[in-house]
Formats: C-alpha cells, structure tokens, sequence
C-alpha cells in the first residue's frame, strides 16, 4: 500500500505496433489492407524480422524463416528492412513524447517510459493522457500506437501488450492485484524455458496460483534471487524509476529461429543482417563500439555469450560480422543447432571522435567512412539493400566451435 505521505506515481509505456511494418504501410497506402512482411525476401535465406497484424493471422511471427512466412502467405508484400529510415521515424516519436513530459526513457527504436507523475494537473485522469499520447503520436507521424499506464514500469508495460493493437489501458494501484491474477505466469519477466518448465511440474499456470505457492518453497525451486523477483512481479511490486537520456550500454540484435539449425551459410546469413541492423543503428546515434558480443543458444536454454574486443571502435557491418563469426567458429562453443544468435556491440566511443592509430591508414577509413555514408543515405532514400557492403568469408568446418 502507497503511504499516505508519498505522491502517487504514473508510469506510461508507449509502444508502437508492429512498428517496420507499419511505417511500410503508412509511406505505401497500397499496403494498408495487405499482410505486411518485413525481413528477407522470399527465395533468399533469412527470417522474419516484423510483420503487421494481417500477417500475424496467417501464423507469421519475428525470426520464422522467410520460407515458411511464404509457405503460409504467399501473396504477402514482403520488403527488406530500411533501418535508416525507421530509426528516423523512432526520433520523430521520441521527440513527440517529449512534449508531454521531459521524463522519457527509451528501452528500444519502437517503445520508451514516460513517467507522467503530476499531468493530471495539466491533462486530465491517466486515460486523457494515454489518449493525448497517441494522439499526438499518430498526428505527428501516422502511426498507432498502444499506451499502458500504472504504477510502475512492470504494469505499464504489461497493460500496453494487453491492449494491443492501438489499445489504451489504465491500471490503477488498487487494480493491479486482479489484473495479474489471471494473467499466465510466462508474462512475467525473466521466465524462460527452464523456468517454465519448473512452473509446470510445480502446476503453476497462473500469476494467482504463483501467490498461493510458499516463498521458501519457490527458493528451494528456483534460487532466492529468482524467487524474490517472480515473488515481487506477482504482486505488483517493481520500479517505477524512469531515467530520461539514460546512455544505452549496447546495441544488440538477435532472432530466435522457429527449428533449431545446423547449416552455417544460414546461420552466417542471418548474422551478417543482424550485423547490418546493430551497425546501422550505432551510425544513426553517432556512436561505435569496441566489444562485439556474440549471443548462441542452444536446445534446453543453454545459452552462451562470447566478446572480442578490437582494437578501433567500430560501427561497420563488415567488422562486426567478421569478430562475431570469429567468436562463432572459435569461441569453444558445443557443436549443436542453433536456437537463437544474436549480435551486439558496446564500449562506445562517439564516432567523430575516435582517434586515429599513427600506424592505421587513415586514406583507407576515410574512404570506408564515406561508403558508409553513401550507404546510409541510399538506404534512407531508396530502401535498405540499394547499396551493400561486399565482404570475404572464410569457414573451415575443422575449427572448435
């Protein structure tokens, strides 16, 4: 219970929907009745990496391979990815939040916190204000979007994916306890595979049924740490901390295969996009990292992460993918099919900053530089893959991995 004393907090979660898909459709109105797939063409390897709600019926969903998305819609509009230009789009938006409040946190290129704690005043009751969101979300870039408002982030979020799509739901304090009750306990964050399975054996389908179960037996279960949190989320007990122009640590990017795979040109494939989309994001915040991370995971949950760190600080694709390979064919991985991988890079250094190595061949990055550019700008302009950066790969079956 909030005491008397202490100010009651709003935390609002903006998140908008199928966010690559429906910029295709708002900037190509033939689209808008169609199912919209954004990620690799049909014919070439790769996955799904959005799709709007008209494709989501046909089963389509995020990491499904390209060909099994055609197999199930084959008269989709499917597009390559422009991150270029839906990372422009998500500071258009953020800018937009920040005229409602200066306490927005962004978490993702398509979602952010906004703690609106004191608008009443201004406003109106928390559903005015998570309808002058979208308001003015959809008048300022023509996208929808759904907006969960409670008392801290954990609810705020939970009731913006409950309202999906262009939803708006409110929770109040003393609402929180019925609207997790029913709730399935995989809602909950930080449940995974394994923990599933624990709450499985132990019957616990529910958030409700999660309450009814002994905190020491959830340690004897799951750990103390993880009993206390899935304790807490239970009842409605989390942060309501937003940090406006909290500095992001890494940029990653990952894709979660449907069938676990073994074949390394696609898992080579898929890693030179995810490469593609991290590089591009870091160019468009101006930043490069000297720590590429590799993520794998394996059947059962069993996931590994490696780094490299490289000597130049970096936002090209070409040398992200190379270290995370590297770390792929020689990070002493097992050798088993591959569930999920994932690419991120961090230890930033702003980009017009990085200092020159007297022995590095400043005419070479110079010239590097300005593809990327050229790139980026083709990418904005006429749609990502226009221009693509041409790149030497080197597998050798013998090597660890």
């Amino acid at each position: 219970m909030t005491p008397p004393h202490t100010k009651k907090r709003w935390i609002g979660h903006a998140d908008l929907d199928a966010f690559y898909a429906s910029v295709e459709q708002r900037d190509c109105p033939e689209y808008r009745d169609q199912a919209v797939v954004v990620g690799a063409l049909p014919g070439h390897r790769g996955v799904v990496a959005a799709a709007n709600y008209q494709a989501r019926a046909f089963g389509i969903r995020s990491a499904m391979p390209i060909a099994e998305a055609y197999r199930r819609c084959p008269d989709a509009v499917y597009l390559r990815p422009e991150m270029a230009k839906y990372i422009r789009v998500s500071q258009e938006i953020f800018q937009t939040l920040g005229t409602l409040t200066p306490v927005v946190e962004p978490v993702s290129i398509d979602e952010a916190y906004l703690d609106l704690t004191g608008l009443e005043r201004l406003l109106g009751p928390p559903k005015d204000i998570g309808r002058e969101i979208k308001r003015r979300i959809f008048e300022g870039t023509g996208l929808r979007a759904s907006v969960g408002i409670g008392p801290n982030r954990l609810i705020a979020k939970l009731a913006s994916e409950h309202g999906k799509p262009d939803g708006l739901m409110v929770v109040h304090p003393d609402e929180v306890l019925d609207f997790l009750a029913p709730m399935p306990v995989a809602t909950l964050r930080g449940v995974g595979r394994q923990t599933q399975k624990i709450f499985s054996r132990l019957g616990i389908e529910t958030v409700s049924q999660l309450r009814a179960i002994p905190l020491q037996y959830l340690e004897e279960q799951l750990g103390k740490k993880a009993a206390a949190s899935f304790r807490d989320q239970a009842l409605g007990i989390a942060s309501a901390e937003v940090v406006p122009g909290r500095g992001r640590k890494s940029i990653s990017k990952e894709t979660t295969f449907e069938e676990d795979v073994r074949n390394q040109d696609i898992l080579h494939d898929v890693l030179r996009g995810l490469a593609a989309e991290v590089a591009a994001t870091a160019r468009g915040e101006n930043l490069s990292g000297s720590v590429v991370t590799l993520k794998i995971r394996f059947v059962g949950f069993e996931t590994h992460t490696r780094q490299r760190t490289i000597p130049v600080p970096t936002h090209d694709e070409r040398v992200i993918l190379r270290e995370a390979w590297a770390l792929f064919l020689r990070g002493d991985l097992p050798r088993k099919p591959v569930r999920l991988i994932g690419v991120g890079i961090s230890a930033w250094q702003q980009a017009e900053s990085q200092q020159v190595d007297l022995f590095d061949q400043p005419r070479e990055r110079a010239r590097d530089q300005r593809l990327l550019e050229t790139i980026d700008r083709a990418a904005d302009r006429f749609g990502k893959g226009i221009l693509q950066l041409g790149y030497k790969r080197k597998i050798n079956e013998n090597e660890p991995r």
